[in-house]
């Protein structure tokens, strides 16, 4: 089942794996650990950080895998399950100063883009610096809407919020966020 389980639609993993088959649900953790950790990558600290959401996002998912309604793709389930595991640990995490470590993402094999490497760039090391001030519902919807570039339809699916409300949030993260930015100058 190894070299066949690429052509495996996910609804069809999801199903053996209810069926008892945890193969089928490494494969589901193999497809989508990428993604995954790209967007836990963006609120980590260092690589064990990572490690910890990642690996709760996973057995999450396979535990709450009865819930899943299969009315989306399994890919939009499991990225809103990360998405409010990131979100649980910006809550926690908030008053630790800044969230994301260039070094555990070079640890992680994970290359930085400009806008990951504070450190090269003094307007991106105010930007970063500004993100990790913002409440942990205003960095999720700059992270999803800016950063992932995600619509405002979709972040209403994962966020659970209603498209209107996204956009309100959105509104008011980017103006404090420029808030943040201006008092850096």
């Amino acid at each position: 089942m190894v070299a066949e389980e690429s052509s495996i639609p996910d609804e069809q993993l999801v199903q053996a794996t209810l069926g008892g088959d945890d193969q089928a649900f490494a494969e589901l953790a193999r497809r989508h650990k990428k993604r995954v950790f790209g967007v836990a990558a963006r609120f980590a600290r260092d690589a064990g950080e990572l490690e910890d959401i990642c690996q709760d996002v996973f057995v999450q998912a396979y535990f709450k895998l009865r819930q899943f309604r299969r009315d989306s793709p399994f890919e939009h389930w499991i990225m809103r399950i990360t998405t409010f595991k990131c979100y649980d640990y910006l809550r926690k995490k908030r008053r630790e100063g800044p969230v994301i470590s260039v070094e555990a993402m070079l640890e992680t094999g994970h290359e930085p883009s400009a806008a990951e490497a504070p450190a090269a760039h003094p307007d991106l090391e105010r930007l970063h610096a500004a993100l990790a001030e913002l409440s942990p519902k205003e960095r999720l919807v700059i992270t999803l809407l800016e950063l992932e570039e995600r619509s405002v339809q979709e972040i209403a699916g994962i966020t659970g919020w209603s498209e209107s409300n996204v956009k309100v949030r959105a509104f008011r993260a980017r103006a404090a966020l420029r808030k943040l930015m201006e008092n850096r100058k």
